[in-house]
């Protein structure tokens, strides 16, 4: 599983004209499924999520977590993040988790964020999304388990 956080000062994704999420400030996590993935790699990635240091102290140090900041984290899929793009002009998506397996995971990776946390929004699995959001820092990190 692969997971491409932004600290985001705002965020939001649009579906068909109308907003279905969007954060204050927080994470934009970019959620990819993998062949082989399972619920093992999907708790795996949400404890870093949720536990991972990307928040500034007030000493300016990332020592903080979204939970300490009470940040708001925005999920969506996307499936491009597992992309091959070692070798050609065009990616390869053979190392994509199949469809139907990837939505399970997709589903229970954001019931399992909901449980532990609260400030929780999401796009719309395989749907055409717009996103939008402002990078703060910039920051950006690849998760991956």
């Amino acid at each position: 599983m692969r997971g491409l956080i932004q600290r985001v000062s705002v965020a939001s994704v649009v579906v068909e004209d109308e907003t279905v999420g969007a954060i204050d400030g927080g994470i934009l996590l970019l959620l990819g499924v993998q062949k082989g993935d399972d619920k093992a790699q999907a708790d795996k990635l949400l404890h870093k999520l949720l536990n991972y240091r990307i928040f500034s102290d007030v000493d300016g140090k990332m020592n903080l977590n979204v939970q300490q900041v009470d940040g708001g984290i925005l999920v969506i899929s996307q499936f491009t993040l597992v992309a091959d793009t070692q070798k050609g002009l065009r990616p390869g998506f053979s190392n994509a988790g199949d469809p139907a397996v990837a939505e399970g995971l997709y589903h229970y990776f954001v019931e399992q964020l909901r449980l532990q946390y609260r400030k929780v929004a999401t796009g719309i699995f395989a749907a055409d999304m717009k996103v939008s959001l402002t990078n703060d820092g910039p920051v950006t990190f690849l998760l991956e388990t």
